[in-house]
């Protein structure tokens, strides 16, 4: 059987790579892939390629590992390609992002998604996700691109509407890391969870949320979750960030109804309700850790080296299978193997109450003809039309991108949820203005152009 090839743009993110090239070569038919690591910081590329081929040897596949900063050269006869990268880096992107907000009184947890943070990292990351697009098209058409870059909902949006023949699907775990931390809050073997879950990205809730129990029947853990939070006795604390407690996402389940896929530090900067000026009591009572994205940020670059090096002396590395879809989709596309992920992809009529060109995360069948979405039934109103606040700002974003107007851009700010909460019109003005003038470079040219009032 012939075996297939597999990019990997942002090989340089060594764990990532690690883990997702990991799971794919402890999968049978996928152990004499051709796995091509591109990126762009030779050093890192270097580092990415000792690991992988170190798992080759540790998993004793036959896998073929090459290593390219040239992209065309590795997506070329593609039949997967796997895109995590960020463009312009912790220094200088993503602390400008959060840097120049403060000073205008706007504080942000993770910012890679929504709000300015999210807004400025869409800017400055669409341009490369359409160039592999181009590659893609001329060398691999009929390749299925899996994208994990944030802000996921802009990015596939965008590639959705310039490139609508790509076989595209944006990849996240905030699914698969809720069922485990409610499960862990509940007691309950992950294994006996059963749930429907769709919405947006990072705005997804569960509709159903039930415990298999042993005699066939199954029981609504809603009442449960909200009697054990109402109580007291959860979110327990949490065992990946123990300084993230999980409060905002239980109150938001007490107002709204429904358990929300994202993090609580992440959830509290995409409504306008947690975060606030001359409110110090919200941040003290929800625990929300401001900054958090750079202090994680800062804490693995302190550990890189010490990861570095450990890996470089290994001779067997440690595998496991992580929480990440990728290989499964490559598995049901290879072999006809049926799977079941949930995947970002364009709405069209999946979920009736959100724009047909936005982005949507639903439940998707994978076989080895691809991706399914499947529709979904009325999502209850009060979910929808929050998703509605989140997909306003991801629609002006592309738009700018589409129609290369600044103008588009200062509209998503004024539109977002925190930042509208937080400053007014001009002041929102003022720090779009900052943050373009700061990121220079790294974003499009036409951005440098005077906005144009009404777009």
């Amino acid at each position: 059987m012939v075996n297939p090839k597999i990019a990997f743009i942002g090989a340089g993110s060594t764990v990532f790579m690690k883990n997702i090239v990991g799971d794919i070569l402890q999968r049978p038919a996928l152990s004499g892939a051709t796995i091509a690591l591109m990126d762009i910081d030779a050093e890192r590329l270097g580092e990415a390629e000792i690991v992988a081929r170190k798992l080759v040897d540790t998993l004793d596949a036959c896998a073929e590992i090459t290593a390219s900063e040239c992209q065309r050269e590795a997506v070329d006869g593609a039949d997967f390609v796997i895109c995590a990268f960020q463009i312009g880096g912790f220094h200088p992107a993503t602390v400008t992002d959060f840097e120049i907000p403060k000073r205008f009184g706007l504080r942000q947890t993770i910012g890679d998604t929504l709000g300015v943070g999210g807004i400025m990292r869409g800017l400055r990351t669409v341009p490369h996700l359409w160039k592999l697009c181009d590659d893609i098209t001329a060398l691999c058409p009929g390749a299925i691109l899996l994208q994990y870059v944030n802000p996921m909902a802009i990015n596939c949006w965008a590639i959705n509407a310039r490139y609508p023949d790509i076989r595209c699907v944006g990849l996240c775990h905030s699914v698969q890391e809720t069922i485990n931390s409610l499960a862990w809050d509940l007691e309950i073997p992950v294994e006996r969870m059963q749930f429907t879950c769709a919405g947006i990205n990072h705005v997804a809730f569960f509709l159903t949320l039930e415990e298999r129990l042993r005699d066939g029947r199954t029981e609504d853990l809603y009442p449960r979750l909200l009697a054990e939070y109402a109580a007291g006795r959860i979110p327990k604390p949490n065992r990946e960030y123990p300084n993230c407690p999980n409060l905002i996402r239980y109150e938001v389940m007490r107002h709204l109804g429904y358990f929300v896929t994202e993090s609580s530090e992440h959830f509290a900067e995409y409504v306008p309700w947690f975060i606030k000026n001359g409110h110090p009591e919200l941040i003290d009572k929800f625990q929300i850790p401001l900054d958090e994205y750079v202090r994680r940020c800062e804490e693995q670059m302190a550990t890189w080296q010490q990861i570095s090096e450990s890996f470089r002396k290994a001779d067997r590395l440690e595998v496991s299978q992580s929480k990440e879809y990728a290989a499964d989709i490559i598995n049901s596309v290879w072999t006809g193997e049926s799977s079941l992920i949930h995947g970002n992809v364009r709405n069209g009529h999946l979920i009736a109450a959100l724009p047909k060109d936005c982005c949507v995360e639903v439940p998707c069948y994978v076989d080895g003809s691809g991706i399914h979405p499947i529709r979904q039934q009325s999502l209850p109103p009060q979910l929808t039309a929050l998703m509605r606040t989140s997909v306003n700002v991801q629609e002006l974003t592309v738009a700018a991108l589409m129609h290369r107007n600044p103008a588009f851009v200062r509209h998503a700010a004024l539109l977002d949820p925190h930042t509208a909460a937080e400053l007014d019109p001009d002041q929102i003005s003022n720090l779009i203005d900052a943050l373009i003038a700061a990121h220079g470079d790294l974003l499009p040219s036409w951005l440098q152009a005077p906005a144009s009032s009404n777009g």
